[in-house]
């Protein structure tokens, strides 16, 4: 029988650690969870785990602390589902207006901004969400795909080395890094 290598067995421990659903973990214990979820993501060994590890630290981080600011997320959430960007636009600005620290309000603002054509807002949103969390993968990884977008290939270069040194592991990065590099500065890794 094969044994884990230890990289493995620290996932799983960050998992055993965190036990069973975010929502019904108390708050009090969030930015741990996400200190160790952070420090797992980049070790982890293989996109598959970093995938794992990335879907746990987005929950926690929809976890606001607020339960009224939890709940203009999930509006939210659900207006972009349906494609209402206005609307989530709106839920998250009110959720930002509850708690101005709170990251995750900035970047799905962000995002929703960006579905409506408001490219400037969106990468405002995105550099006060990544103030407020330094380790916000997904933000730079938003602000790389606006900057792809926009082909401001320097830019979206920076932004997805960013990812890559909190998440190394995640999916496609060494190819999207080849291919950004090559487009930024005209050299291949």
């Amino acid at each position: 029988m094969r044994r884990p290598s230890s990289i493995a067995g620290a996932v799983l421990g960050v998992f055993l650690l965190l036990g069973s659903p975010v929502a019904a973990q108390p708050a009090s214990g969030t930015k741990a969870d996400i200190d160790a979820l952070l420090n797992a993501l980049k070790t982890a060994p293989n996109e598959e785990t970093a995938a794992l590890l990335e879907d746990r630290l987005q929950r926690l981080w929809l976890r606001s602390g607020s339960a009224v600011a939890t709940l203009l997320m999930n509006r939210g959430l659900r207006s972009v589902k349906a494609e209402q960007y206005d609307d989530a636009i709106t839920c998250f600005t009110d959720a930002i207006t509850l708690k101005p620290d709170y990251a995750e309000a900035f970047r799905q603002r962000a995002l929703a901004r960006y579905k409506t054509g408001d490219t400037p807002g969106a990468v405002a949103d995105l550099g006060e969400a990544v103030k407020l969390e330094p380790r916000d993968f997904l933000a730079y990884h938003a602000m790389a795909d606006i900057a792809q977008a926009r082909n401001d290939w320097k830019a979206a270069y920076l932004a997805w080395q960013k990812v890559l040194e909190i998440d190394p592991k995640t999916e496609g990065a060494d190819e999207r890094l080849r291919e950004l590099k090559v487009k930024a500065v005209g050299e291949d890794l």
